[in-house]
Formats: C-alpha cells, sequence, structure tokens
C-alpha cells in the first residue's frame, strides 16, 4: 500500500505573480492536469483550479528543542464566558507532538562569472549546490564544458534557514470540525453579538442564506472548526462583533474580484488552512511564501494545525514577512481568538487519532444486485485543499453529464443523518448525532429530489437518494463519499485505507487515479464507463 500523496497547486490568484507559492514536496508526490471531460464520466470539479506545480524535494530531520510558550493574555475575560459559557481548563501543554522534518528554502538566484580554471564542479561547492542543479538552471547540454567569462546562474545560500516562529497558535484539534466543536453553535453565537454577520445575506447556489449560515456552511464542508472561521472573519473585518463594518466585500484579506462576498472569501481561506495542515501532515509540505515572496520553513517544533494557520496568513493582504511574523506570534490571530473564545489549547483533544484507529465495517454505496462504475480514484475531500479522502462512483447506463438518476444511493453503514442539504448526506456512526466524533461518512452530490432528511437513523442498505450534480461543481451525475474521524478527514489510500464490502482502495499518485483491490481482483478507476470499471454489490 502506498502512501497518501497530497495534490499540490498553485491555485488561481495564488501564483509566484500573486505573492504566494507552496513549494517542498515529498518525491512521491504526483499531479494530475485538470481536463474537460466530454462524454467520458463524471467527477468532482471544485473552485478556484489552477495550474499545477511539482517541485520534487527532500527533507531533513533535524534536532528541535522542546516549545515552551506562555499562555496568550487577554485584556479582557473572552466573550464566550461573558455570554455563560465555560472554557475547559488549560493544562499548558499545546499539542506535544514530536519534533517534525524541516525543509529548506531555495534561496534566490544569483549569477556568477566563471574564471579560468573553473569547472562545474568547483562552481558548485562554492555555491553550497549541486552540478546537476547549475545544469538545470542555466540550460547546459555540456556539464563538462564552461569557458571564462561565461556567466552562470546560481542559486544563493543562506546563512541559516529561514524558519517560521515556533509559536503554536492553535492545537489540531481546533482546526478540524472535531470533539471540541460538540457544543459550539455558530447561530447561538453570533446573535448574542448582533453584529454585522447576522444580517448579511447572500445567495449561494441558488440558495439566499445568511452569514451565520455561510459559516456553518464552509466549516461543515471543509470540516473546519466554525470558532476558528470566526476569528478569521472578526480579525480581518470585525464582522462578528461589530454592526457597522468598513470592509464588507473582503471580509477575510483577499482582495480578489473572484472571490468577493462571504463565501467566495471563506472558501478562499478555508482551502489555504487546509492545505497547510493537510500538506505538511500527508503531502511533506516543508516551506510557504508570504505575501511579500519571501520563502520561510516551518519550524519543526510547530503542530500541523499551526502551520495551516500560518501559510493561510502568509497569504492575506499586506502580510509581509516581518508583519506575518507577528501575526503568527502571541500577539497576532491568537489574540483576536482569545477574546472571543479563551486559549484555543484549554479545547485540546489529543490524540486527535488514536494509533491503532481501525474502520468498521462498509458496504458499497448501492444496492445489492446492481453494478455501479468506479469513476474516480482518491482525491480531496473538499476543494483542492483537504486530504485526499473522497472516492467517485457512477450509477448504471449511458448518460453523461448531469442528468436526473433514478438509482439509489444507499449507506455504507448503520447510522444517523447529521446534515442532508446542498448536495450533501453526512451519516454519524457512533450514536451520538455529531459528526465530529468517531466515525462519519459523506455522500455529496445527491440531488435534492428524495433526499434523506436530518435526524433519520439508518440501517445498512437504507436509501439516503440519488446521485446527481448538486452540491459544489460537478460536471455530471455521480456519488463523491469521504470519511472522517473526530472531524479529521482520512486519506482513502493511506495507512488506513477505505474498504468496502471487502475492496480495498490503492491510489496511483495521481488524484482520481487508482484501484479498488478483492480477492486478488482491481478495478481500476476511470472515466469511461466500461466492464473494466464496473463493481456490483453482493459479490
Amino acid at each position: 500500500m502506498i502512501n497518501h500523496k497530497f495534490l499540490t497547486q498553485n491555485f488561481s490568484g495564488l501564483s509566484l505573480q500573486n505573492s504566494l507559492v507552496f513549494t517542498k514536496l515529498t518525491p512521491t508526490i504526483k499531479l494530475l492536469a485538470l481536463v474537460f471531460l466530454f462524454v467520458v464520466l463524471p467527477g468532482c470539479t471544485r473552485p478556484f483550479p489552477g495550474t499545477n506545480n511539482n517541485e520534487n524535494t527532500t527533507t531533513t530531520a533535524v534536532a528541535t528543542t522542546t516549545n515552551i510558550q506562555a499562555s496568550p493574555i487577554a485584556t479582557t475575560e473572552p466573550i464566550v464566558i461573558q455570554m455563560g459559557t465555560a472554557v475547559p481548563p488549560y493544562n499548558g501543554t499545546p499539542t506535544p507532538d514530536a519534533p517534525h522534518p524541516v525543509g529548506s528554502i531555495s534561496g534566490a538566484a544569483t549569477t556568477h562569472a566563471v574564471t579560468e580554471g573553473e569547472t562545474l564542479g568547483t562552481i558548485a561547492l562554492d555555491y553550497d549546490t549541486t552540478v546537476d542543479e547549475l545544469v538545470l538552471l542555466n540550460g547546459i547540454e555540456d556539464s563538462d564544458f564552461v569557458y571564462a567569462g561565461q556567466v552562470l546562474n546560481v542559486p544563493t545560500t543562506a546563512e541559516e534557514n529561514r524558519l517560521t516562529p515556533n509559536f503554536k497558535i492553535i492545537p489540531d484539534s481546533e482546526l478540524v470540525y472535531g470533539p471540541a466543536a460538540k457544543d459550539f453553535d455558530v447561530r447561538t453565537f453570533t446573535t448574542a453579538l448582533d453584529g454585522y454577520l447576522l444580517t448579511y445575506t447572500e445567495e449561494v447556489e441558488g440558495q439566499i442564506i445568511d452569514g451565520p449560515a455561510i459559516v456553518q456552511l464552509v466549516a461543515d464542508r471543509y470540516s473546519i472548526n466554525p470558532r476558528l472561521l470566526l476569528t478569521a472573519i472578526e480579525r480581518h473585518s470585525g464582522w462578528v462583533t461589530q454592526k457597522n463594518v468598513a470592509n464588507t466585500i473582503y471580509p477575510l484579506g483577499k482582495q480578489d474580484s473572484e472571490r468577493e462576498g462571504l463565501y467566495l472569501q471563506l472558501n478562499w481561506a478555508a482551502n489555504l488552512i487546509n492545505f497547510g495542515y493537510y500538506g505538511r501532515s500527508e503531502g511533506g509540505l516543508t516551506t510557504m511564501f508570504t505575501n511579500d515572496g519571501t520563502e520561510v520553513a516551518f519550524d519543526g517544533d510547530i503542530n500541523h494545525g499551526t502551520a495551516g494557520l500560518q501559510l493561510y496568513l502568509g497569504a492575506v493582504d499586506g502580510n509581509t514577512y516581518s508583519r506575518w511574523q507577528a501575526e503568527v506570534g502571541a500577539d497576532g490571530f491568537v489574540q483576536t481568538y482569545f477574546r472571543l473564545f479563551g486559549n484555543p489549547f484549554a479545547y485540546s483533544v489529543d490524540p486527535l487519532i488514536p494509533a491503532d484507529l481501525t474502520q468498521p465495517p462498509f458496504a458499497l454505496p448501492w444496492p445489492v444486485g446492481e453494478s455501479w462504475h468506479y469513476s474516480g480514484g482518491p482525491h480531496a475531500a473538499w476543494n483542492t485543499g483537504s486530504s485526499w479522502a473522497a472516492v467517485d462512483f457512477v450509477p448504471p447506463g449511458t448518460q453523461s453529464g448531469c442528468y436526473l438518476a433514478e438509482d439509489w444511493v444507499t449507506s455504507m453503514t448503520d447510522g444517523e443523518v447529521t446534515r442532508s442539504g446542498f448536495g450533501a448526506v453526512v451519516v454519524d456512526l457512533d450514536g451520538d448525532g455529531y459528526a465530529g466524533t468517531g466515525w462519519a461518512l459523506t455522500y455529496m452530490h445527491l440531488d435534492n429530489r428524495d433526499r434523506i432528511g436530518v435526524g433519520t437513523a439508518v440501517q445498512t442498505g437504507d436509501q439516503l437518494g440519488h446521485p446527481g450534480c448538486e452540491g459544489g461543481v460537478s460536471n455530471g451525475t455521480h456519488l463523491h463519499i469521504a470519511r472522517s474521524y473526530n472531524g479529521r478527514w482520512i486519506a482513502a489510500d493511506g495507512a488506513l485505507p477505505i474498504v468496502m464490502a471487502g475492496w480495498v482502495s490503492q491510489g496511483a499518485g495521481y488524484e482520481y487515479n487508482g484501484w479498488l483491490t478483492k480477492n486478488g481482483i482491481s478495478v481500476e478507476a476511470d472515466a469511461v464507463r466500461s466492464t473494466e470499471n464496473a463493481i456490483m454489490a453482493g459479490q
């Protein structure tokens, strides 16, 4: 079983020209160019597709000291306490994970004039690089030949690696929509504050919804803690606590005409937060760029949740390297969080994922005796930044594109429906009625017609709805399913691959590519219906 890979992209509007690039990913990471599928099987498409980049590098483990940080000191009692909600006591151990590998920043390029007697080998030693890198930088065909006076591009070297601050901003469990957020209600909290967010409305996928509902929708879709999203909104625009605000278009800090309004701003921010979190924890992401183009390596002492916030805050307009350093420190973003909710580490749940975690039995998500087609291997659970936790299937037939299917999606397990709307049905498996504790399954792109309602208890094989195109962006009728545990997306081809009726998922290293294998038979994901990618339930 190969390890989970992670899609790395320069999201639209986030290229180097726009002052943000993500680099330093492990050599196993593969990329798949986005293409339009005309008469082939449909799949999930997501907002803001961009140009792929793949910069293969290695990472090195370094010795780091234990991070000891003081609790941020708020000038006033947190609002959540003023509202009568108790904050758990802080135990003084901010996500006590072991030090992580630290990558090297690439440095900028400069030039060198070759002198008599120099070779590429001696020049490489002088600039702490390799002959291969010099050949690549200069397009040299014969590495044995350089001449005096020749001007070469060479990489500069920093005297020491530029690392992110080692201040831990949040625990991992406060980034994901997990156990610590079980009793938090977005609408109740924002109603009490009566800020601009409460009266804001916007059309999202054909429905007019207000600010609290938009926050809840984005939190659900990305599985990001709504407390974190509200903190980001308040930090950049004051919408949560202030009734009269100056910034009514770009509340998350990105002035981009293609991302106007709360929903698109939240999508942008949530995707980057997930990208930093899952990219570092699963994809070998070791460096990031701040808004002014400064490359920084993630410090080995920070946890992955902090890395996710550091990456997002580095992309906020105006956050130069020096300003960003302050923003990710004890007097920056975390102070807004503290003012609203208290110390984030008071909500810690460690470990978020138990070392001995196992998946319960799953059936295939269609009726016994029917054959559906495996159309999409492991890919992002939601948008481009999350774990590759999802796989796709299409019902039998010859139709393509978005059409009304009469086929039924059925429950893979017993459980309770905790969310039904905007194309999604989420089934909680542990019986507490909250998808952020224990295992949960997300079924995406279910048509509004006949879709099962919230609160319904289901058993394996019960009908949930019809596959369609509803929810997000889809190029055709299909079913997208993804697993989560304690609010964290679980990779479909990782250390704990998804298993359905004995069919085990294996990724191919490219998004949407992979196999399902059972009893020595492998079925490869394919964008074309055929007998080769058909799987019958019950066999």
